[in-house]
């Protein structure tokens, strides 16, 4: 999270009062169950599995995925840093350079094949995480020339004092910056400027309880219209480009997930207007901000312009550049300019890098061991319904959301659903069965959010003591299960 960023505060709570959950004495006994259990998979028959021809490094792989599962599941670790720790873990027995202790079966046939371990530590500066990278360095340049404090005092400007504008006003706006910059970051800087209107409207709690929402909704489902918008994205499109070949570019992604999102948002703004309505009809916000007319912020400006103009329209021009090598192009100029600096280099988001790079190792395993052919050749995916598994799959991963991590259920099940999905394409001959599947999954992560603690947003707006556990239920079940089902029927259509 940006210490510079406004509203920090709010998250500085919050993960204070993390802190001292995670290192409790439990924590490590959960860490030693996760190992034994892992361990015991390695140990156990490779005929238990019931997959032919499974090699040693495969059964391994397994073990590492049963390893992974368990401890974000149980989360003795942050889930930043059971990623770091599978791909350390996947360098020491997996790779091609491993532990000598690991480095030969009983028969070379049996032994399968290793990782390279240069590959396995690639995935953390893996193309797609640049372009995450480029998204937070972004953020940075914003903040630190308080252009985002002018630009939310701008677009809120339009839907003036009514307070159903207000609150339509904030959905939207928050929405916009969470597509382009941290959802947690986001929801810190616009719940900083709601903090003021919530205190002035008295015993209207019901109004204060559906602005406080709005910024919940609008960050997690504004992060679903672009690539960049929250990590499940981009493992999601990580997976599609580097593992299936499949191809979608920035300004694709936007085109076809917009129109969701949008309307996505407007069922929100109506939900939370019906069951919150408001007191008072007028809300007067007061924005401090003004542009600073001065070299960093215009560079900024030009900057951001050209860098999402080439992300969308890139392609389209035939300028020569992919999103990937655009996104480094706002590091190397704020670089030059002296924008961004050596200290701004710690508020980059690392934990999110490295949370991301995890899931793409585990893809990387399950693929280069070939883990995934002898899966595909054990289970008859082809005889298996898309929209039965598509279905289940998404129901899986907004359950196991609302309680975990987004980023690490994203990363546990996109590897696995994505095997899934090649073997039914393979078997159907539809090549929009793994982007409509990958895809819906992202979107189901991004709908979780029914509790405090499902996406750091909640715990944000839950830090204010105005939304009670209820509220969120009742608002994240609604939301979540229109943009459940609307979200899959929207990717059959589009994709």
């Amino acid at each position: 999270m940006f210490t510079i960023f406004h509203g920090y505060h709010l998250v500085e709570k919050i993960h204070m009062q993390n802190l001292s959950k995670r290192f409790k004495q439990s924590n490590y006994l959960r860490m030693l169950g996760c190992a034994i259990l892992a361990l015991i998979i390695c140990w156990l028959p490779a005929d238990t599995f019931g997959i032919e021809g499974l090699t040693v490094i495969e059964q391994r792989v397994i073990a590492l995925f049963v390893f992974a599962a368990t401890m974000w599941l149980c989360e003795a670790l942050p889930a930043w840093g059971t990623s770091f720790l599978i791909i350390v873990i996947m360098l020491l027995t997996v790779s091609d350079a491993p532990l000598s202790f690991f480095s030969v079966g009983p028969v070379e046939g049996e032994y399968g094949r290793p990782v390279p371990y240069k590959s396995i530590m690639a995935t953390l500066s893996d193309p797609t995480i640049m372009l995450f990278l480029g998204g937070f360095v972004l953020a940075i340049g914003m903040t630190k020339t308080r252009l985002d404090l002018y630009m939310a005092k701008i677009m809120l400007r339009p839907f003036g004092c009514k307070s159903h504008n207000v609150l339509l006003g904030f959905i939207l706006v928050t929405a916009i910056f969470s597509a382009f910059v941290s959802n947690t970051a986001t929801a810190a800087m616009m719940l900083t400027f709601l903090t003021p209107v919530l205190k002035s409207m008295g015993d209207d709690r019901k109004g204060q309880v559906a602005l406080a929402m709005a910024i919940c909704i609008g960050a997690n489902v504004g992060g679903m219209a672009t690539p960049i918008g929250t990590p499940p994205n981009i493992i999601a499109l990580g997976y599609l480009n580097e593992s299936l070949g499949i191809s979608i570019q920035f300004g694709e992604w936007i085109v076809k997930m917009l129109p969701f999102v949008l309307g996505l948002l407007f069922i929100s703004w109506i939900t939370l207007r019906a069951l919150y309505p408001f007191k008072q009809k007028e809300i007067h916000l007061t924005i401090e901000g003004e542009l600073k007319k001065d070299a960093p912020t215009y560079t900024v400006i030009i900057t951001f312009i050209v860098t999402v103009f080439l992300w969308c329209f890139g392609e389209v021009l035939h300028v020569g550049l992919n999103s990937y090598i655009v996104a480094l192009i706002p590091v190397a100029v704020f670089i030059s300019t002296g924008i961004l600096g050596r200290r701004d280099l710690e508020e980059i988001n690392w934990g999110v890098l490295w949370m991301v790079a995890g899931g793409f190792a585990l893809g990387l395993a399950l693929n280069y061991t070939r883990l995934s052919n002898h899966l595909v050749e054990a289970i008859p995916f082809g005889s298996w319904s898309f929209l039965v598994v598509t279905i289940v799959a998404v129901a899986l991963c907004f359950f196991l959301s609302n309680f975990i991590s987004n980023s690490a259920t994203a990363a546990l099940l996109v590897p696995i659903l994505g095997v899934v999905a090649g073997a039914m394409q393979g078997a159907t001959g539809n090549e929009s069965i793994p982007a409509r599947m990958l895809v819906a999954v992202a979107v189901a992560a991004s709908a979780a959010m029914m509790l405090p603690i499902s996406t750091p947003p909640n715990a944000i707006a839950s830090s204010t003591g105005i939304i009670e556990q209820k509220d969120m239920i009742k608002v994240g079940a609604v939301v979540g299960v229109v943009g459940l089902v609307g979200g899959v029927a929207w990717l059959l259509l589009v994709f």
